[in-house]
C-alpha cells in the first residue's frame, strides 16, 4: 500500500472526530431548503450507530405537485454545511439551487451521514487485509430496501431506475460503484468520484461478473494529483467495463490533471457530473 493512500485513509478515519469537535465553532451554511430528517436509522447487522439523513428539496417543491429525480449521496456531513464538513463542503445545495434558477431542473438529494469510525466498514464491499472493512453490502441493502422506500413514501419522487442516482467520493465512490453494478434495476445514474479502486482486488472479478449493463450511466472522475496510481486505476476500470460489455455511450471518464483528493475538487466537478448523468445542458 502506497504511503499516499495511508495518509488519505488516516484522514478518513479521523474526519468524524473533527466533525464533532468543530461543529459548534462554525456557522451553518446550509440553504433553507436543506434539513435533517427527524427519523434516524440504525442499520441491522452493520453497527449500532443511529444514522442521520439530510434532505435537499428543490426550491419550488412546496409550490407544485411535480415529482423529482432523486440522488442518494454518502458522507452527508460534507455535502451541504461547512459547520459539519471536515475540510469544506461540496455546496450541493447552492449548486443545485443555481441550476434550478438557470434551467428549471430540480432534484431531491438524500444525504446519508457516515458512521464516523465505522465509515470504512460501511463503504467497503470487500475486506482489506490491512484496513479491514467489508460490510458495504449491508449498507447498500439498507439504502435499497429501507431508506429508498421510506423516501419514496414521504416525498414526491420519480421512482423509476432511470431517475435514481447514487454518488460518492473516495470510499464513497467505491460503494457507489458497487451499488450501481449490484442493483442496476434500482440505480440508473452513478457518480463514482475519486473512487478507491485500490482497496480490494475483488473489484476486478466483481466488474467482470456485473459490468455488462445496458441501462446504467456511470461517471468516473479522478484527479491527476490524487496519487501515482489513482488515474491509472480508474482507466483500468474503464477498460475493464468496456471489455465486459458496458455501453460506451453510458460511460464517461474524466481525469482532471489538477484535481486533488479533497472536497474542493469534488465541489468543482459536482455540477458537471450531475449534468452529464441527467442530460442537462448547463
Amino acid at each position: 500500500m502506497k504511503y499516499y493512500f495511508t495518509i488519505i485513509l488516516a484522514i478518513l478515519l479521523t474526519s468524524s472526530v473533527v466533525f464533532s469537535q468543530n461543529t459548534s465553532e462554525k456557522k451553518s451554511t446550509a440553504a433553507s431548503n436543506v434539513f435533517l430528517l427527524k427519523k434516524e436509522f440504525v442499520i441491522p447487522n452493520l453497527n449500532a450507530i443511529s444514522h442521520k439523513v439530510w434532505i435537499y428539496l428543490p426550491p419550488n417543491y412546496h409550490n407544485t405537485s411535480k415529482k423529482y429525480h432523486v440522488i442518494y449521496i454518502h458522507d452527508a456531513q460534507n455535502l451541504f454545511d461547512a459547520a459539519t464538513s471536515y475540510a469544506g463542503e461540496w455546496e450541493v445545495d447552492e449548486t443545485l439551487n443555481k441550476l434550478y434558477e438557470k434551467t428549471g431542473k430540480g432534484f431531491i438529494v438524500v444525504g446519508i451521514e457516515n458512521g464516523g469510525e465505522e465509515r470504512i466498514n460501511e463503504y467497503t464491499p470487500w475486506e482489506n487485509k490491512k484496513y479491514g472493512g467489508g460490510k458495504g453490502a449491508i449498507y447498500v441493502d439498507f439504502i435499497v430496501k429501507t431508506l429508498r422506500p421510506y423516501i419514496d413514501n414521504h416525498y414526491r419522487t420519480k421512482k423509476q431506475q432511470k431517475h435514481t442516482g447514487l454518488m460518492g467520493s473516495s470510499l464513497g465512490g467505491l460503494i457507489s460503484y458497487y451499488g450501481g453494478l449490484q442493483y442496476p434495476k434500482t440505480f440508473g445514474k452513478i457518480g463514482a468520484l475519486s473512487t478507491s479502486f485500490w482497496y480490494s482486488e475483488n473489484v476486478v472479478d466483481f466488474t467482470q461478473e456485473k459490468g455488462n449493463l445496458k441501462n446504467v450511466k456511470l461517471f468516473l472522475l479522478v484527479g491527476g494529483k490524487e496519487g501515482d496510481d489513482a488515474d491509472k486505476d480508474t482507466q483500468k476500470m474503464e477498460k475493464l467495463l468496456l471489455k465486459t460489455g458496458f455501453k460506451p455511450k453510458n460511460l464517461k471518464t474524466k481525469i482532471n490533471p489538477e484535481g486533488k483528493h479533497n472536497e474542493a475538487f469534488w465541489r468543482s466537478e459536482f455540477l458537471e457530473v450531475v449534468s452529464w448523468l441527467y442530460h442537462i445542458k448547463k
